[in-house]
């Protein structure tokens, strides 16, 4: 993540985050605050089932489109002037873990 918005406190961080850690991210939003939060990218149930003859989930281009896919979101979520405002984004996008006890607040400037 890099970024020139003075709210964020990093100006370049590196996390690992899963499907499930962008669904946290979603859920939060949609509840803490005003934003209307963008559809994250369907679920990959189909590539799961056994016996598909490709890698399924580790398909080298299901992993690009869906990485592309979450780049979209997260970039739009990450763009909105409401939403940088929510500490769910910046623990998302800034710490190492994400602390799902979190009191939600408002990040000041």
């Amino acid at each position: 993540f890099q970024t020139n918005l003075p709210i964020f406190k990093l100006k370049e961080s590196t996390v690992r985050r899963r499907y499930s850690d962008f669904e946290w991210l979603r859920n939060e939003l949609e509840r803490e605050s005003k934003v209307v939060v963008p559809p994250l990218p369907g679920k990959a149930l189909l590539r799961q089932l056994p016996f598909r003859g490709d890698d399924g989930i580790f398909d080298d281009s299901f992993i690009e489109e869906r990485k592309q896919a979450l780049e979209q979101f997260i970039n739009k979520v990450a763009g909105h002037p409401l939403a940088q405002n929510e500490r769910c984004l910046h623990m998302f996008l800034q710490d190492e873990v994400i602390d799902k006890n979190y009191t939600p607040s408002k990040i000041r400037h």
